[in-house]
C-alpha cells in the first residue's frame, strides 16, 4: 500500500486542509529527515516496515500529544527545513505549539514588563525536525538533509546527540545582539526537545562498578600506565572552554565532602559535554585515564578518552547529602534564596572585608582589597557593552565576563543566569554598580531561561568592538583598570569627533592615568584548577579618584545650570556693601567670575572627582562667542580655550600657544580650568535689596576654559604634528628632510609602478589620483613682528565665499619680516624643515598681512617673534605672494610696507626650527616690559607684561550696569584692569571694547602681555596706560586655581615718597606709622539714589527714593619718622579705626539715623562738632573715642597716593614784625588707605 495512504488511515483527517497537511508531512520528512542523516531505528511494532512511515507516525503523534488534541491537526502549522529557516526568516521570533492566543498574549506581556523598552519576541507558526548533533568546539546544532543551524540548550542531555527528535518551543534569533555573527542565526531550544524514536540509552553503569571521588584520588597519585577508572561525585566547578595552540578542551572538578579532582576533557568528540554538565550536579565518567599535566605543578589529572561516556544524574549506592562548593551548605540554598536576600548575602562580608583589605596602600588613596567567591541567580536587565563582556543583572549588580574567553551567544536582555564560583566586588569603578560580579576561568555561567524579547543593535558602537578583552589578555590590568577603560569607551562612542576605534583610545589613556602596578601574567591551568583558588580577581584597586569622562556638551550644560544657582550676590560685594551707593552696587554687580578646578584637590571642582575632557583643538569658527582663542570640540559641542604653552629652551614659564601643529589633533585635557564670566544687568536701589530677583532686568554667561598645552595628552596627532614630532629634538632637521625626502621618493615610485601594473583602462584613474595627491603650492617664510589687535574695521574688501557682506568685518593685521624668497612647490611642505632655497633671498623686506572675515581665525596662534610658512595651495604662481604698494612720486621716501590681503584658503604652519642664515631671521624681537619699566619709560606706545590684580567694568553712560547691547547679548563697553609685576607695583590700563570683540581670560592672576598701548599722564600726574586701535591684548600665563593675589606693595618711607612718585611713578605702597592727630571725621545717612542728606526721607526735593546708606570717612595725620602724610580712610576700613566692634557699630548706625549727620573736626587743640546740642551723648562718645584711641595707634597701611600739581593754595604769607614773607610750602602727600592693620 501506499505510504501516504497509510499515514492517512492511520490519523483519518476530517477535512481536506488536514489531508493536505499529513501528505506535506510525508514528503518534509521524506525530504528532510532521511535514514542517511539519522541512525537507523526498528519501526514500530503497529506501523509498516518504513523508516520514513514510522518517523511520520511518530512526528504527527508528538504533535497531537503537544496540543493535548487528538481529534484534528494544526493546520496552521508548516513544517520548515533548517536552509528555509536559516535564508528566509530574517526576523527574530518564537514558535510554541502548545500556546493559545491568552497564553501568548500573557507570554508577551510578561516579556515586555521583565525589559522595558523592548518589543517580545514575534510569534510564528513553524515546526522544525531534525537531528541534535556535536558540531565543532563543543556546540550542538539542528540538522537535517538541506542543512545545519547551531543550537543553544538549557540542559542539554546525552540522550539527544545523534536523535531525531521534534521542537515544541523554540526561538530563533536571526543575528546575534551585535550584528557580527557571520553564519546567520541560531535556535534557542525552550525545554526538552522531543525524541522520535525509541530512547535506547546508554551503558548502565552500576554502582560498584565506578568509585569515588576520595578512592579515584588515591588512583591518581599512585598512578598505573594503562589503568582506566570510572568516577562519580559532584561536579564542583566548570570552567569554560578554551582554545591554546589549535587545540580546544575544558576541565571540572568532581568532588565529595573531603576531596575534589579535577578532569580534563579535550576529545574533539566529547567537548559538548560543556553543555550537559552543570554545577552541583552528580555524574559519572567512565573510562578515565591519568596522565600528566606539565604546565600544571599538579601534574597528574583525569582526562577523558574516546570510550568515555557521561551518566548526568549519576545516583550511587548510599547517596551522600549534596554539599556546597563553597561552604558545605546545601546546595538548593542559593537557588531558592530572592536576590534581594543575596544581595543582603553579599554586601554583609563585604564590610569587614574592606576594613581588612584597606591596611595595603597602592598610592595615595588607592586601597586594595580582597574579593570574595560567591554563586548568584539573576536575570540581565541591561547590556551596557557586549564586546566588553559587561552587564548589569536585577537592576543592581554589575556583570564582567571579560576574564573568560568569548563565549558562542552572547547575553541578550531578559536572560536569566545562574553563576557560580563569581568574584563579587564591592565598588571597584564608580562608573558602574557598586556590587559588581566578576568571572574567572573558574566560573560557570549558566543560563537557565532565555530572554523572551528580541536583540537591538546599539545605537553607537565602537568599530573595533571585542578589542577591550584581547587588550586585557594582553597587558594584564586590573579589573578596575578595565572597567574604567569599557565606561570611557562608551562614553567616547557617543561623543567622539573622529572615526576611530575608540577602544584604543580608551585604553591608552587608561595606561596613562592608572598608574598601578601591571600584574603578574595569567597561568591558566593554575587559574582553573589550584586550590586556594588564585586570579587576578582575587585582589582589585580601588581608586576613589579615578578620572570622570564629561562632553563637551554635558560640561557646558552643568555650568550653566551651576552658573546661577551658585552665585550670591551680596558674595560679589566687598565686606562694606552696606555703605554703597545704588550705582557702586549695580557696577559692582555687572561683572563676576566663577572659576572651577577639573582636580577637586586644586580647589572648587564641579565635580567629586578629577575631570576629562577628549576632543580636538580647532581655530575659532565663524559661529564661535569668543574669537580671540581656540577651542575644543567634540561630536556633542565645543567650547572656547585660552591655552598656553610652556616656553622651551633656557627660557622658563609659560607663553601664548603659537604652534599650529596642535590644530586638529584630538588630545584629551587632563588638568584644566573652568572659568564662567557672568554678567549681570540690574538696578538695586540698596543693598537690602539684593535678595529680590525682580532688580535683575538681563543676564547672561560666558563659558570658556583654560590650560597649558603641557596638561594635554595627544590620543590622534595631526599629519602636521606628526612632522613636528619627527622633527623635534636636536639635529632633527637634516635628519629628518632627508628621511622625508626618502619617503616621498619611495611613494612615487611605487605609484609609477602600480601604473605599469594596472591595466591601460585603469590609466588614467591612477593619472588623476597622482595629480590630486601633487598639487602645486607656492609659500614663504615669515616671521611675525607685531600683530594688532582684532577689531570690526571698514575693509572694504568685496565679498568673498562664506564671509559677511562687506562693510564691518572682524579683522586684524600682522606687520611681518619676509625671510627669504616665494618658494614653488609640487606638493605641500607643511610645516617641514625649512629649506635653504626658502632662505635665500634679497634682503630683510616688510610686508604687511591684513586678515579679515574667515580670515580671522588665525588671530590666536599668530604671535610676535614666531616663525611661520604661509602656503597657498592649486597653483604655482609665485606672484600671488607679492604684496601691492603705494605709488610714489619721483623724490618721494615711502615708508609703507607692500600689503597682503590673506584668503580664506591660505595656510600658516608654525617653524618651529627655522634656517636663521640671514641678518633679519637674527634680529632680536622687542623686548618686552615691566609695570616697573613702563613707569619710567617715555615713550607714546609700550607694550608690556603684567598680572592682573584688578579688574572693573566701566560704564559708556548708556546703560546703569556698564553693560552694551549688540544682537542679541550683552557686552561690556570697556575694563579697567591693574596689572602689578613682582615687585608689586602696579598700574591703571583701559580697554575700549566699543569696537571689539569681547577678549577672554582678562581675569585676576592671568598674565598679560600687551602692546601697542598708549603711555598716559592723568591730569594729576600719575601714569596709566589705555588701548589705541592698534593695542593687542594676549594671555601668556593662566593663574594657579588657588591664586595667593598680587605680591605685597612695596615699603616706602613718607619723607621720600614724593620724590619716588616723581622718579618711579610708584603709586601704591605700605606705609608704617604712629596716628598723629584726626583732622575730620563724618557719619552720615545719605540717599542711595542721589547721594544727598537723608534723614526720614531725602533732603533733594525731587527725589523720591526711600532708601539709605551708611557712609563713614575720616582724614588722619600719619607719621612714621620721616615725614608726614594725610590719609584718608573710609567705608569699612573706619570701624576698626575708632576700635569699636561690630555692634557698638551697628549701635551708632541707629543712633545717627534720626539726625542723618556728624561732622567732627578739630579746632584749636579740641576736637569740636557742627552740633550745636552738646549734650548729645553719641557726641560726646565720639569726641571721646577719636581724641583718646584714635590718636594713640600705631598703624601699617596700604595706601594709594593722590597726585596733585601745585596750585597757589600752595603760597603761604607769614608775618614777622612789620615785614611779610611769601613762601611755597610743600603739601605732605595725600593718601587714600587701602587697608589698615593694627601693630
Amino acid at each position: 500500500m501506499d505510504p501516504v495512504q497509510q499515514l492517512l488511515d492511520r490519523f483519518k483527517p476530517n477535512s481536506e486542509a488536514e489531508s493536505s497537511w499529513l501528505k506535506d508531512v510525508f514528503t518534509f520528512v521524506s525530504e528532510h529527515l532521511s535514514d542517511v542523516t539519522c541512525c537507523p531505528a526498528p519501526p514500530f511494532a503497529d506501523a509498516p516496515p518504513s523508516g520514513v512511515l514510522s518517523l511520520c507516525v511518530s512526528v504527527v503523534t508528538t504533535i497531537q500529544q503537544q496540543m493535548s488534541l487528538t481529534h484534528s491537526l494544526p493546520v496552521s502549522y508548516r513544517f520548515l527545513s533548517v536552509s528555509q529557516l536559516v535564508s528566509q526568516q530574517h526576523l527574530s521570533c518564537v514558535s510554541n505549539l502548545s500556546w493559545s492566543t491568552n497564553q501568548q498574549r500573557a507570554w508577551d506581556k510578561e516579556a515586555e514588563l521583565t525589559a522595558p523598552g523592548h518589543r517580545a519576541l514575534t510569534r510564528v507558526n513553524l515546526l522544525l525536525i531534525g537531528c541534535l548533533t556535536g558540531g565543532r568546539g563543543g556546540e550542538w546544532r539542528l540538522t537535517d538533509s538541506s542543512g545545519s543551524v547551531r543550537c543553544e540548550c538549557v540542559s542539554p542531555s546525552p540522550l539527544w546527540l545523534n536523535r531525531p527528535v521534534f521542537l515544541p518551543h523554540w526561538n530563533y534569533i536571526s543575528h546575534d545582539a551585535s550584528g557580527q555573527d557571520q553564519e546567520g542565526g541560531f535556535l534557542e531550544l525552550i525545554g526538552c526537545p522531543e525524541l522520535l524514536l525509541p530512547d535506547q540509552g546508554l551503558a548502565a553503569v552500576r554502582g560498584g562498578g565506578a568509585v569515588g571521588v576520595s578512592e579515584a584520588a588515591g588512583l591518581v597519585r599512585h598512578r598505573v600506565r594503562g589503568q582506566r577508572v570510572s568516577v562519580f561525585g559532584q561536579v564542583g566547578s566548570l570552567c569554560p572552554l578554551l582554545v591554546v595552540g589549535g587545540t580546544p578542551f575544558f576541565c571540572f572538578t568532581l568532588m565529595d565532602s573531603t576531596t575534589s579532582l579535577p578532569v580534563l576533557v579535550k576529545e574533539v568528540s566529547h567537548l559538548w559535554w560543556s553543555g550537559c554538565v552543570t554545577a552541583g550536579q552528580t555524574v559519572c565518567v567512565t573510562v578515565l585515564r591519568v596522565c600528566v599535566l606539565r604546565r600544571w605543578r599538579g601534574n597528574h589529572i583525569l582526562c577523558v578518552t574516546e570510550d568515555s561516556q557521561l551518566h548526568a544524574d549519576y545516583t550511587p549506592i548510599g547517596t551522600p547529602t549534596p554539599v556546597d562548593i563553597r561552604s558545605n551548605t546545601p546546595v538548593d540554598s542559593l537557588e531558592n534564596t530572592p536576590v534581594d536576600s543575596q544581595m543582603d548575602v553579599m554586601s554583609q562580608p563585604q564590610k569587614e572585608e574592606e576594613d581588612s583589605g584597606s591596611g595595603e596602600e597602592a598610592e595615595p588613596n588607592v586601597r586594595i582589597k580582597q574579593s570574595r567567591v560567591i554563586s548568584y541567580q539573576g536575570t540581565v536587565t541591561e547590556v551596557v557593552n557586549e564586546g566588553a563582556g559587561l552587564y548589569v543583572m536585577d537592576g543592581k549588580v554589575g556583570l564582567c565576563l571579560a576574564y573568560q574567553p568569548t563565549a558562542r551567544r552572547k547575553l541578550r536582555l531578559g536572560d536569566r543566569l545562574e553563576l557560580h564560583h563569581v568574584h563579587f566586588l564591592f565598588r571597584p569603578c564608580p562608573d558602574f554598580p557598586p556590587s559588581m560580579l566578576c568571572a574567572c576561568l573558574r566560573s560557570t555561567i549558566r543560563i537557565t531561561a532565555f530572554s523572551r524579547v528580541g536583540g537591538t543593535l546599539p545605537s553607537h558602537r565602537c568599530p573595533g568592538d571585542g578589542l577591550l578583552p584581547r587588550l586585557l589578555l594582553q597587558n594584564n590590568r586590573g579589573v578596575a583598570e578595565y572597567l574604567w577603560a569599557c565606561h570611557l569607551s562608551s562614553q567616547l562612542s557617543v561623543s567622539l569627533v573622529h572615526q576611530q576605534c575608540v577602544c584604543i583610545l580608551s585604553w591608552r589613556l587608561m595606561e596613562m592615568l592608572r598608574t598601578t602596578r601591571r600584574q603578574r601574567p595569567r597561568d591558566i591551568y593554575t587559574e582553573m584548577l589550584d586550590e586556594p583558588h588564585v586570579c587576578p580577581l582575587s585582589q582589585y584597586h580601588v581608586d576613589p579618584s579615578v578620572p570622570q569622562y564629561l562632553s563637551v556638551s554635558d560640561l557646558i550644560g552643568s555650568l550653566k545650570d551651576s552658573c546661577w544657582s551658585s552665585m550670591s550676590l551680596r558674595s560679589l560685594l566687598p565686606t562694606d556693601a552696606s555703605g554703597l551707593t545704588r550705582s557702586q552696587i549695580n557696577s559692582s554687580l555687572s561683572w563676576s567670575c566663577r572659576t572651577l578646578s577639573s582636580d577637586p584637590q586644586a580647589g572648587d571642582s564641579l565635580r567629586r572627582r578629577p575631570l576629562l575632557l577628549v576632543g580636538v583643538l580647532e581655530l575659532p569658527s565663524k559661529t564661535s562667542e569668543l574669537k580671540h582663542v581656540l577651542q575644543l570640540r567634540d561630536a556633542t559641542a565645543a567650547v572656547c580655550c585660552v591655552v598656553t604653552e610652556t616656553r622651551e629652551g633656557e627660557e622658563e614659564g609659560q607663553r601664548s600657544c603659537f604652534n599650529t601643529a596642535w590644530i586638529g589633533c584630538l588630545v584629551g585635557v587632563l588638568r584644566f580650568t573652568m572659568v564662567t564670566e557672568r554678567f549681570v544687568q540690574s538696578d538695586f536701589p540698596s543693598y537690602q535689596h539684593l535678595d529680590q530677583d525682580r532688580f535683575i532686568t538681563d543676564k547672561h554667561c560666558r563659558i570658556y576654559l583654560q590650560f597649558s598645552l603641557s596638561d594635554l595628552h595627544i590620543l590622534s596627532p595631526s599629519v602636521a604634528m606628526e612632522t613636528h614630532l619627527r622633527y623635534k629634538g636636536p639635529g632633527g632637521n637634516v635628519a629628518a628632510r632627508k628621511q622625508t625626502e626618502e619617503e616621498e621618493e619611495e611613494r612615487v615610485e611605487r605609484k609609477r609602478r602600480k601604473r605599469r601594473e594596472e591595466p591601460d583602462s585603469s590609466c588614467s584613474a591612477s593619472s588623476v589620483t597622482l595629480t590630486t595627491d601633487s598639487k602645486p603650492c607656492v609659500s614663504m617664510v615669515i616671521r611675525v613682528e607685531q600683530k594688532e589687535g582684532m577689531a570690526w574695521r571698514n575693509t572694504g574688501v568685496g565679498q568673498q565665499e562664506g564671509e559677511e557682506e562687506a562693510g564691518l568685518r572682524l579683522g586684524f593685521s600682522v606687520r611681518a619680516a619676509l625671510i627669504g624668497s616665494v618658494v614653488t612647490w609640487g606638493r605641500d611642505p607643511k610645516n617641514g624643515p625649512m629649506t635653504e632655497q626658502e632662505a635665500e633671498g634679497e634682503g630683510c623686506r616688510k610686508v604687511a598681512l591684513v586678515f579679515s572675515g574667515v580670515c580671522s581665525r588665525w588671530f590666536p596662534i599668530l604671535q610676535s617673534g614666531c616663525f611661520y610658512r604661509l602656503v597657498v595651495a592649486n597653483t604655482a604662481d609665485p606672484s600671488i605672494l607679492i604684496g601691492c604698494g603705494v605709488p610714489g612720486r619721483s623724490g618721494v621716501d615711502l615708508h609703507v610696507d607692500s600689503t597682503l590681503q590673506v584668503r580664506s584658503d591660505w595656510r600658516f604652519h608654525t617653524l618651529t626650527r627655522p634656517l636663521l642664515l640671514n641678518t633679519c631671521g637674527q634680529a632680536p624681537p622687542p623686548a618686552v616690559l615691566t609695570v616697573s619699566d613702563v613707569y619710567h619709560c617715555r615713550s607714546d606706545l609700550v607694550g608690556f607684561q603684567g598680572v592682573v590684580s584688578e579688574r572693573l567694568n566701566l560704564s559708556d553712560r548708556t546703560t546703569q550696569s556698564g553693560l552694551r547691547r549688540t544682537g542679541s547679548e550683552q557686552v561690556c563697553p570697556g575694563l579697567r584692569l591693574t596689572l602689578c609685576d613682582l615687585s608689586g607695583r602696579s598700574l591703571q590700563v583701559y580697554l575700549d571694547l566699543s569696537h571689539a570683540p569681547y577678549p577672554p581670560g582678562l581675569l585676576p592672576g592671568n598674565t598679560l602681555l600687551l602692546s601697542g598701548f598708549q603711555r598716559r599722564l592723568s591730569r594729576t600726574g600719575s601714569v596709566y596706560c589705555s588701548s589705541a586701535p592698534i593695542s593687542c591684548v594676549t594671555v601668556t600665563a593662566v593663574s594657579p586655581h588657588r591664586w595667593s593675589g598680587p605680591p605685597p606693595s612695596p615699603r616706602m618711607h613718607l619723607g621720600g615718597w614724593s620724590v619716588a612718585c616723581e622718579e618711579g611713578g610708584v603709586t601704591v605702597a605700605q606705609v608704617r606709622g604712629h596716628v598723629v592727630c584726626l583732622l575730620l571725621l563724618q557719619l552720615q545717612w545719605v540717599c542711595s539714589d542721589c547721594g544727598r542728606k537723608y534723614t526720614q526721607s531725602c533732603s533733594h526735593p525731587q527725589c523720591d527714593s526711600t532708601s539709605s546708606v551708611f557712609q563713614s570717612s575720616a582724614k588722619l595725620v600719619i607719621d612714621d619718622g620721616t615725614g608726614e602724610a594725610h590719609v584718608w580712610v573710609s567705608g569699612g576700613l573706619v570701624r576698626p579705626l575708632l576700635g569699636l566692634d561690630e555692634a557698638q557699630w551697628e549701635g551708632l548706625q541707629r543712633a545717627l539715623r534720626v539726625r542723618g549727620h556728624i561732622r567732627v573736626y578739630p579746632r584749636g587743640r579740641s576736637l569740636v562738632t557742627d552740633e550745636a546740642d552738646s549734650d548729645w551723648p553719641l557726641l560726646g562718645f565720639l569726641l571721646s573715642t577719636c581724641s583718646s584711641v584714635v590718636t594713640r595707634q600705631s598703624l601699617v597701611l596700604t595706601c594709594r597716593r593722590k597726585f596733585t600739581r601745585h596750585t597757589p593754595e600752595d603760597v603761604r604769607r607769614f608775618s614777622r614784625g612789620d615785614r611779610d614773607f611769601l613762601t611755597r610750602l610743600t603739601r605732605p602727600p595725600q593718601l587714600t588707605c587701602l587697608s589698615l592693620t593694627h601693630t
